[in-house]
């Protein structure tokens, strides 16, 4: 079978690039398939993407579906951070630049020979698999032409592919690969599907409604959109549901920029640049966070609310707020674009009039009002729930209700900005009971997810992000440890490898430990599997007989150890 290449090319000399210019020298990176397939490079996600909770901060490179491909760079550098995670970026490599740029690559399925092995040292020195190094600018210089690692679909990653990122080095915030002259092929144009109107002032109204509305679009004949005239009076604000695609892929990506205009004067712009980790909470200021968690649909909002510090924006007197005056006609324009410049319009004709509400965005009153800028402690039977200041990013009357272990902390229809302590008080239960206990989330689906419980003599605390529906549960359960690729007794001199299947009903898995003749092993966690793999080539043995022993402890400290037996020849 023919071996795939990733080529992610590196020129040293593009100190000129400037952010914002599309039209920068092609500097870094250049990717593509290399010969004798000739296939072009392929997206399946981009720059600025919305995602839950963050920013998309890269761009997703497609590999066939496969594993194994070579990642090579073509400049030199060196490594200056290795990530291996079960989670997020799975194992990850980041190459420094002699120019000012940093080079990330993530969802890698392994290293290459030189890499593998300063890691695989580390990881047997912790005696851990997940491992963070930083390794020095002589350790693991990296020369042109370099394979660096093969791609994977390893930590949070969809499927099998390449996620790559250029950051600054300095400020380490990541940039718009396509800036540096990646060029994909593209001639769709996005495509806007929804619209929402938003009343945001006292009085304000558009068609007679003051909560968010859904607006009728109508497609014309030369591919823009229009709606019927709109009546509106006061501050209100739009935001749609858009999204882009690329040639020769399904996957529904992410828009560059979107701008809107009030009678030609442009007064709200978005462009996915560059932006730090740091704000990227802020994109739950960007869509409409209640109507996402109620319909999974992101609607991206064309006005920019008080409490939002992005830096995706262009600075604008209004901030895409619409004052509408009774008696005046408006005529707006949002404009949808992809990198290439493809773009789909919305043209909205309001006029502007003063009318009765006749249906309201009621606000329930409760006994909790949360004042987002002070510290607000509540309680409630055996429950308490402390927010420090600025945990919501406005005020609000809190939804707190208490029923047996059953706590309703709101909804999660809000979004918050720092993390909250909810506190059960455990002083009626036994020290017997109080071992095997936790405090678990319960989801729209009703299922319940261990959340981090800090345990004190009288009380159980989380501190969490998310509001919902909190309860205490009980596990008593030990986990799952089963062989997958070997019985107990066997001969496995042909073996590459040792699978265990691991797993936990109630609490999850807290960590895990694997041992060949009382010797710690590197055991690899994949958690979409639940599998962990030895490679038994990282072993000399010297006996033909030995004993592994693979011990998993859930969250709560209940414990499960196998034990088997296998043969391998010397």
């Amino acid at each position: 079978m023919k071996k795939f290449l990733i080529l992610l090319f590196v020129l040293v000399n593009f100190s000129g690039f400037s952010q914002g210019n599309s039209n920068s020298e092609s500097i870094f990176p250049v990717n593509y398939f290399k010969k004798p397939l000739n296939i072009p490079l392929i997206l399946s996600g981009t720059f600025g993407e919305l995602r839950s909770n963050h920013f998309h901060s890269g761009l997703d490179i497609k590999t066939l579906g496969k594993e194994g491909l070579k990642v090579t760079t073509a400049a030199e550098g060196y490594i200056s951070r290795i990530k291996v995670s079960a989670w997020g970026y799975g194992k990850a490599l980041y190459i420094t630049h002699p120019n000012g740029y940093t080079s990330v690559y993530a969802h890698l399925k392994k290293f290459n020979d030189k890499i593998e092995a300063y890691v695989k040292k580390h990881q047997y020195s912790k005696k851990s698999f997940e491992i963070q190094l930083f390794p020095g600018v002589t350790t693991l210089p990296i020369k042109k032409d370099e394979i660096i690692a093969f791609s994977g679909n390893s930590g949070s990653s969809g499927g099998p592919h390449l996620h790559f990122e250029i950051r600054n080095t300095k400020t380490e915030k990541p940039i718009n690969p396509m800036l540096f002259g990646i060029d994909i092929s593209d001639a769709k144009k996005p495509r806007i599907n929804t619209l929402v109107g938003y009343s945001l002032s006292d009085n304000a109204h558009i068609n007679k409604i003051s909560k968010p509305s859904q607006i009728t679009l109508i497609q014309l004949k030369d591919g823009g959109l229009t709606t019927p005239k709109i009546k509106a009076y006061g501050k209100i604000g739009f935001g749609i549901n858009a999204y882009d695609q690329l040639d020769g892929a399904y996957n529904k990506n992410g828009l560059y920029s979107l701008t809107m205009l009030v009678n030609g004067e442009k007064v709200h712009e978005f462009n996915a640049v560059s932006f730090s980790f740091a704000e990227s909470k802020y994109i739950n200021l960007l869509i409409d966070y209640e109507r996402y968690s109620k319909l999974y649909q992101r609607i991206q909002k064309c006005f920019i609310e008080p409490s939002n510090k992005l830096s995706l924006y262009k600075k604008s007197d209004s901030k895409g707020y619409i004052t509408v005056e009774d008696g005046l006609n408006y005529n707006v324009e949002i404009i949808a674009k992809d990198f290439k410049g493809n773009k789909q319009k919305i043209t909205i004709p309001i006029e502007g009039k003063k009318d009765s509400i006749l249906v309201k965005d009621e606000i329930i009153k409760t006994p909790y009002k949360i004042k987002f800028r002070e510290f607000n402690k509540f309680q409630k039977d055996e429950i308490t729930v402390a927010f420090p200041k600025y945990t919501f990013y406005k005020d609000l009357f809190l939804d707190f209700e208490v029923k047996d272990s059953l706590v309703k902390v709101h909804s999660p229809t809000v979004p918050l900005s720092n993390y909250y302590t909810l506190t059960f008080n455990v002083s009626k239960y036994s020290e017997k009971d109080k071992k095997y206990m936790y405090i678990a989330s319960i989801n729209k689906k009703g299922t319940t997810n261990y959340v981090k419980t800090i345990k004190k003599s009288t009380s159980f605390y989380t501190s969490t992000k998310y509001l919902g529906n909190y309860t205490l549960l009980f596990d008593n359960k030990e986990p799952s440890v089963k062989l997958i690729n070997l019985r107990n007794e066997q001969w496995i001199t042909s073996f590459n490898s040792i699978k265990v299947k691991i797993s936990d009903s109630e609490s999850g898995i807290k960590s895990y430990k694997g041992e060949i003749d009382g010797e710690w092993i590197l055991m690899e966690y994949d958690a979409k599997t639940d599998t962990l793999t030895y490679n038994l080539n990282d072993k000399k043995f010297t006996e033909a007989k030995h004993n592994l022993k693979v011990t998993v402890i859930d969250n709560v400290g209940n414990a499960k150890t196998l034990s088997a037996t296998f043969y391998r020849k010397k």
